[in-house]
């Protein structure tokens, strides 16, 4: 991204920390055809934007519902099928709207009435929810205000007891407008006791606990820079471990109502403490969580009850070699697996192609004196625990299999492939879809597996990612890990900056698979680095290379077979 690229709508939110007076609201109302976001449908929209207590936009529209108003719907809102007619739909107000509330505060009386309607809008129309902050008129009051006050938290009968100027009416611009003046009663109401930025309103909704409110100071020595940081518990243990990229304005949100998250409010309420580690840019920042997730699995991070877990496909070392599933890979292993599952079905797959034995008992060289099973009967097996097929036969199966894992041939694909024109052709579609989800997750596994192994081949490699406004992030990757990071300002030489790197970057052993010890999820956040945002080679040990025929080729297939154009695509 350029220094000047536009920003897309999830990235242009309000500081939590700004103050009230420096934040745009947009009060909004809705007019609907009922009270069920899935059944009934919009017929108006009403919103005002306001600022530092002044109004300084208005949006305000029917909408076609495309449906029948329900009568009593009429009575309340006295909104008729003839009004809106000729009203734009919602396909066309919706953007409209979402494009008027850009890097706004959302108010609402009685917000997940609205909101609902919003965010299923969107849902149906294949537009992007941005998630702005939501402030409720409704619990805002029911937090100001007391019994004695008002009898009710209803919009019309705050409106009286706060004094709006607007009465509202049951339609949707006069009632945004009513709720503006009553959200700004309320404010004024808590600047007294010290509500005075929109991290402190959002600190004191209902939603907030108690404990949430009192430790809120937690994050008041972090940086505004990017990093990590770990939530340490009573008795100094790691609680819970994120990143971001402001630090200080990431780990605020903990303490207000924006955080819905009930099991991170209980790890918010056991904190005593919170660490962070500053990072040069945001991939050291991930490889760091990672690394601290592996080193101290807190409990409250959900990945990390299993950081180093990952399953592998290996051939067993014997004369007649099977396909077996396994923690702990070999330099010519399938991988890695985030499941068992996963690893198995690339089993199945593999023995589907090929003829390579399924049983598990050791069939020794010479003279094996098993009896053939049902296998051999239905041609999925040449029986070498009878005797029937000796070790040199056996081979080319076992040869077939490790071409395709190292990327130097594809025949198993091929034969793959046959397999699923054979069942198109007999019209046997349900089987042919579930032997093309096969085909396909094997080549996804075979393709990822093919890249990062080549990636932790590379004994050293430098790479620099223009940072957005001049400079660069520059990295040291050694097997696949992360060994240093910095960063080489607007204006600053970076070749300097990448010799002191590299003098000073971790060692790296390397290790045994086909990862050459690195984790797995490291090597795939390091490749996903090198490979997007216009990262660029500095230096590298020696070639950086993947397999000419390697899973990769299969690319064109893989897509059409997922979207279902065709089940068995020839491969370009």
């Amino acid at each position: 991204m350029t220094a000047h690229a536009q920003l897309s709508f999830d990235e242009i939110v309000p500081e939590v920390e700004v103050p009230l007076n420096e934040v745009t609201f947009v009060v909004v109302d809705l007019e609907t055809t009922g009270g069920s976001n899935a059944q009934d449908a919009v017929t108006e929209i009403g919103a005002v934007k306001v600022r530092g207590g002044e109004v300084v936009g208005e949006f305000q529209t029917l909408v076609d519902p495309e449906r029948d108003i329900p009568p009593s719907v009429v009575t309340i809102t006295g909104i008729t099928e003839a009004m809106v007619r000729d009203a734009p739909r919602l396909d066309s107000v919706l953007p409209a709207f979402l494009e008027f509330c850009r890097g706004s505060v959302l108010v609402a009386h009685n917000a997940p009435f609205d909101t609902g309607f919003l965010r299923a809008g969107c849902e149906r129309l294949g537009l992007r929810w941005p998630k702005p902050k939501v402030v409720c008129t409704v619990r805002l009051a029911r937090r100001v205000l007391t019994r004695d006050e008002t009898p009710n938290y209803r919009l019309g009968t705050l409106a009286g007891v706060l004094g709006a100027r607007t009465e509202p009416v049951h339609r949707a611009l006069d009632d945004a407008r009513a709720t503006v003046d009553v959200l700004h009663a309320l404010l004024e109401r808590l600047g007294p006791i010290g509500v005075r930025t929109l991290e402190d309103l959002l600190g004191h909704l209902p939603d907030v606990t108690p404990l949430q409110r009192r430790k809120r100071g937690l994050a008041d020595a972090l940086p505004n820079a990017s990093g990590v940081y770990l939530f340490r518990g009573p008795n100094e243990e790691v609680l819970y471990v994120g990143t971001a990229t402001d630090l200080r304005r990431r780990v605020r949100q903990y303490f207000t109502a924006g955080e819905k998250r009930s099991r991170i409010k209980e790890m918010v309420g056991l904190a005593e403490r919170i660490d962070h580690v500053v990072c040069a840019h945001p991939l050291e920042a991930e490889v760091r969580e990672l690394r601290l997730l592996a080193a101290h699995q807190p409990r409250y991070n959900r990945r990390s009850k299993f950081p180093q877990r990952a399953w592998w496909v290996v051939l067993t070392d014997e004369p007649f070699p099977r396909l077996s599933v396994v923690r702990t890979p070999r330099p010519t292993a399938l991988g890695p697996f985030a499941s068992r599952r996963a690893a198995a079905e690339a089993v199945d797959a593999l023995q589907e192609a090929t003829k390579v034995r399924r049983c598990t008992e050791r069939i020794p060289a010479r003279d094996p004196r098993g009896r053939p099973c049902a296998l051999y009967e239905l041609q999925r097996c040449a029986a070498p625990c009878a005797g029937l097929q000796s070790a040199e036969d056996y081979a080319p199966e076992v040869i077939a299999i490790s071409d395709v894992v190292a990327g130097l041939g594809t025949g198993v694909l091929h034969r793959l492939r046959a397999e699923l024109e054979r069942l198109s052709r007999a019209q046997r579609f349900e089987d042919a879809a579930v032997h093309r989800d096969r085909l396909a997750a094997l080549v996804r596994s075979l393709d990822r597996g093919q890249r990062l192994s080549a990636l932790a081949a590379v004994p050293e490699l430098v790479a620099a990612r223009p940072d957005g406004r001049g400079g660069w992030h520059l990295a040291v990757v050694r097997h696949g890990r992360l060994a240093a990071a910095g960063t080489a300002r607007r204006g600053v030489p970076p070749m300097p900056v990448v010799d002191l790197l590299q003098a000073s970057a971790e060692t790296v052993t390397e290790g045994a698979g086909p990862l050459r010890g690195a984790s797995p999820d490291e090597v795939r956040v390091v490749h996903r680095w090198l490979t997007t945002g216009g990262t660029r080679m500095v230096r590298c040990s020696q070639p950086w290379v993947e397999p000419a025929r390697g899973a990769g080729a299969w690319h064109t297939w893989l897509e059409r077979a997922v979207s279902g154009r065709t089940p068995y695509a020839a491969v370009d």
